[in-house]
């Protein structure tokens, strides 16, 4: 019965997961349809401009060209008409010096006879009848302006849709995840020696396989990409994959995208918990600061303050009834792993993260103030106290740095300190491997090594972070370095200045 009801169990799991699959799906198919709708819409409205273009540039070169005709026309008349002005203005001439040559003709004098012959013939000499050209200044053909569109008719009539680039096919195996970058490789199916630049485009998501029209986030997009190949870097792996897609393009049209391919992002997020903090901590996602004037209803415990007259009437209360000691306070809880726990007090300026590590390695950053008076940063198991301090109990480690007239930096767990002769980075790295049981501290810009903590962890572990004065900014969804990858390998087989303090009486 019970193997039955698990097979059943197994059947409705897979079948849910596969209506999970196909409303997916449908979800997709919709989207497409729209899209399609869209953007045909679109691609009809730049055809409608492109051809609007056209015609505005034929009718102004129609108007450019007539206007061109026109003007041919103007000239040629106008110097017909100046040749025609001066022609008969010497045809004029010539009858008058033709009806005054007949007259002189019946002239009997001899005398007056050759006097007037003279006068005609120096007459005729200067007359513009003999002067002017009895040829056109132009001709009367206007085949210089004529135009034969053949060739370029034949051009339109092969114009069609620009070719479009094929989608580029992404190397799944050439694709590296290090470091928080990424490294994605493609190449195009056929060689296409008019493609100008790649445009590829990635997004974060939770979900495995093909990218979900809902719930996903959008886009980003890399342009103008000349290589087969980009590095995405500076990263938060804040999700747990990342789809990514490639797209080819011409000097005129982008292609096809690449069919996605899904990357995994693998590394440790979490952000500081402000439900559990000490009064004097503002606590601001992965940013804590020292706020002296958060605490003034809180009580505030120095040594054996406790015993003094003027304790706090909050604490007399909580003793008159019977409260448990708050060294003893814990959570069982695994998905809040402190949500029901008291703020911390006293002079334990904490605040923890709000996700716990159960196994793997992990690895996050922490940035001080240059202000910062003190703080240390560390793990520690869900049982902390509230009054505890980080490094003062057998169930936290941490580094701590003093600025306090001069600086120093020390490990500490168990309220022993190791003093570290090492300068203090204004960056620190902090990697545990929960199963190898070691937890080291880096400066975070150039990978020193600053001290190892190697022990067996029994429980799961909290970042944790004490700060006076000054504030803190965390940085987390890191992947381990592989600089660090590599020293941890090398210091497996070292001890001295990496040694454990659990190991020191």
């Amino acid at each position: 019965m019970d193997e039955q009801r698990e097979t059943l169990q197994r059947i409705v799991s897979t079948l849910a997961n596969k209506n999970d699959e196909i409303h997916n799906f449908i979800d997709m198919l919709n989207h497409t349809i729209k899209n399609v709708q869209v953007n045909s819409s679109n691609v009809i409205s730049e055809l409608d401009e492109e051809f609007d273009g056209l015609y505005s540039i034929l009718d102004e070169m129609k108007g450019s060209m007539a206007n061109t005709i026109q003007q041919e026309e103007a000239h040629k008349i106008q110097a017909l008409q100046d040749q025609l002005s001066q022609c008969s203005n010497a045809l004029e001439s010539s009858e008058e010096l033709l009806e005054l040559a007949a007259q002189s003709l019946d002239i009997k004098d001899p005398v007056e006879f050759l006097k007037a012959a003279r006068q005609i013939k120096d007459r005729v000499t200067m007359a513009s009848a003999f002067r002017i050209s009895l040829k056109p200044k132009v001709s009367d053909s206007m085949t210089h302006l004529m135009v034969d569109f053949a060739l370029e008719r034949r051009m339109l009539q092969a114009v069609k849709f620009l070719p479009v680039p094929k989608p580029p096919e992404i190397d799944l195996a050439a694709c590296l995840v290090a470091d928080n970058c990424i490294t994605v490789s493609w190449k195009m199916p056929e060689e296409d020696s008019r493609i100008d630049h790649f445009v590829l485009e990635y997004r974060k998501t939770n979900f495995d396989g093909l990218p979900r029209v809902k719930d996903e986030q959008r886009w980003e997009l890399i342009g103008y990409i000349k290589a087969t190949e980009y590095t995405l870097s500076g990263l938060k792996f804040d999700t747990k994959y990342i789809n990514i897609r490639v797209q080819a393009c011409n000097k005129a049209v982008a292609g096809e995208y690449s069919d996605p391919v899904t990357l995994e992002t693998k590394a440790f997020v979490f952000s500081l918990d402000s439900t559990s903090s000490h009064l004097n901590l503002k606590v601001e996602d992965t940013y804590v600061e020292w706020d002296p004037t958060g605490g003034k209803g809180q009580e505030k415990i120095k040594g054996k303050e406790n015993k003094s007259s003027g304790q706090n009437p909050l604490l007399k209360s909580n003793r008159r009834s019977g409260a448990p000691s708050p060294k003893r306070t814990s959570i069982s809880a695994r998905s809040s792993p402190r949500g029901s726990r008291d703020h911390f007090a006293g002079e334990s300026y904490t605040v923890l993260g709000d996700t716990a590590i159960e196994s793997g390695q992990h690895y996050w950053e922490v940035k001080a103030q240059k202000d910062c008076k003190s703080y240390s940063v560390g793990v520690t198991y869900r049982n902390m106290g509230k009054f505890d301090q980080l490094g003062k109990t057998n169930s936290s480690w941490c580094i701590h740095i003093n600025n306090w007239l001069q600086t120093t930096l020390s490990a500490k767990h168990n309220n022993k300190t190791k003093t570290l002769d090492i300068p203090v980075p204004d960056r620190i790295g902090v990697y545990c491997d929960f199963d190898g049981g070691q937890l080291a501290f880096y400066n975070a810009n150039s990978k020193e090594l600053l001290h190892t903590f190697r022990t067996k962890f029994t429980q799961p572990l909290l970042p944790g972070f004490m700060i006076w004065c000054g504030g803190l900014t965390v940085s987390t969804g890191l992947q381990v370095p592989s600089a660090v990858k590599t020293l941890q390998k090398s210091e497996n087989g070292l001890s001295g200045s990496t040694s454990s303090l659990n190991n020191i009486a």
